[in-house]
């Protein structure tokens, strides 16, 4: 895999912090964290990655109040948001100051549980997805439980002072929000970013588009005059937001229906994403942008909420091993030559993904036949070929990294064909 990433920003969105309203402040790590300062003390949304990122976190808070961390609550439980826990504890500790309540989600301890059982797992598809070295991530991302969790709603605070923590199930079913009410300040955590949801991400597990639309509807019944998001640029004015909450809400409904729709008329996932278009009314807006997700992903989040993992090829029913089904089509193919030439003949007139599809008839075939390396090393050019045709990125980096791993021969460690 290719190491030139590993030293670029890991979803950091800067130093230091920026006040928003009055006791109230974005503090800049992994994505944008929050502080709101109560009459209980700090509390703050997110303890970031641990390390340097954390260690500026605390600096920054430090420079903006001496009071104490009354409580450091989880936006979600994504690993590596609040790796940094520790880091936070210990200042406490040096300060004298009581340690600060660790607050999240009910869910969140299942989803930790899950990520400890799949620890490996987790660790290679973050790599592959954030496109950095084998083993970059071991050791990084440390989960430290909450040591309170809530279903509905927490308030910490009194009077103009107060915040309310709630449930925002989102991006993950364990993600919060905090709203203060008296300045009226929406804080959205995950929910909202400024791109489109990141529903559907390739490796991740399924995430409900309809539930999520229901909380961007229940963060705007609020009337926010101003919204916080963890990556992207404050909203500010209440009609601002309330485009943005109920916008996504739309589109994220739209999806779910017209899925719904080509589902019942039968078709299968492909061809349902072969017939989608997405209006430009409601996918033409800044906020929905495909700058990390895409709506593609989200059209196969909404169909495998409804189905099962068949495509409905019977030949995949009971499949034999990918390396020789790979090494028999490979075998029946007696102008392989020609096999080569087609896919050229594509990726000549720019049609790279339709180039993939053709070489993969020779590309994922084991051994070292002359056609083979052939094949493997025109699929490297195209993958990243393609990957400067798609907006995600996400998608760039599968691409990127599925190339280099083919190149380096080490793909079938990651499972990549």
């Amino acid at each position: 895999m290719s190491t030139t990433d590993d030293d670029k920003p890991f979803l950091v969105s800067g130093t230091g912090t920026e006040t928003v309203a009055p006791g109230l402040h974005i503090l800049r790590g992994q994505g944008q964290s929050f502080v709101a300062e109560t009459d209980a003390g700090l509390v703050v949304i997110d303890a970031g990655p641990g390390g340097a990122v954390t260690r500026s976190m605390i600096e920054s808070l430090r420079k903006l109040s001496d009071a104490p961390v009354h409580a450091l609550c989880y936006s979600h439980g994504h690993i590596g948001y609040n790796a940094g826990v520790p880091d936070w504890v210990a200042h406490a500790r040096e300060r004298g100051d009581p340690t600060p309540r660790l607050i999240g989600h009910r869910n969140l301890p299942k989803r930790y549980a899950r990520y400890s059982e799949t620890q490996a797992l987790q660790y290679r598809m973050a790599e592959i997805q954030f496109n950095r070295s084998v083993g970059f991530f071991e050791g990084k991302l440390g989960m430290h439980m909450p040591t309170e969790t809530f279903d509905e709603r927490v308030v910490i605070g009194t009077g103009d002072q107060r915040v309310e923590l709630f449930w925002a199930p989102s991006e993950t079913d364990d993600a919060i929000a905090l709203w203060a009410p008296a300045q009226r300040v929406l804080y959205s955590g995950p929910s909202m970013l400024d791109s489109i949801p990141n529903i559907g991400t390739p490796f991740r597990t399924m995430r409900d588009t309809a539930r999520w639309a229901g909380t961007l509807e229940a963060m705007a019944a609020l009337r926010p005059r101003m919204a916080v998001r963890e990556f992207g640029p404050v909203i500010d004015g209440e009609d601002a937001v309330q485009e943005v909450l109920t916008h996504t809400a739309r589109a994220l409904r739209w999806l779910r229906a017209e899925v719904v729709r080509l589902m019942n008329e039968g078709l299968n996932e492909q061809q349902i994403l072969a017939r989608i278009r997405f209006p430009d009314e409601l996918f033409g807006v800044p906020w929905m942008k495909p700058t990390y997700g895409d709506p593609g992903y989200i059209v196969r989040d909404i169909y495998r909420s409804e189905n099962g993992w068949w495509d409905r090829n019977p030949t995949t029913l009971h499949p034999d091993a990918p390396e020789a089904v790979a090494e028999a089509v490979a075998a029946a193919i007696s102008d392989k030559a020609g096999v080569i030439a087609s896919a050229q003949a594509l990726a000549d007139a720019g049609r790279w993904q339709m180039a993939l599809h053709v070489i993969d008839l020779l590309a994922t075939a084991p051994g070292d036949a002359p056609e083979t390396v052939q094949a493997r090393g025109l699929k490297t050019a195209w993958l990243r070929q393609r990957a400067e045709q798609v907006s995600s990125y996400v998608s760039r980096n599968l691409y990127k990294v599925s190339a280099d791993m083919i190149d380096q021969g080490t793909q079938g460690r990651f499972g990549i064909r």
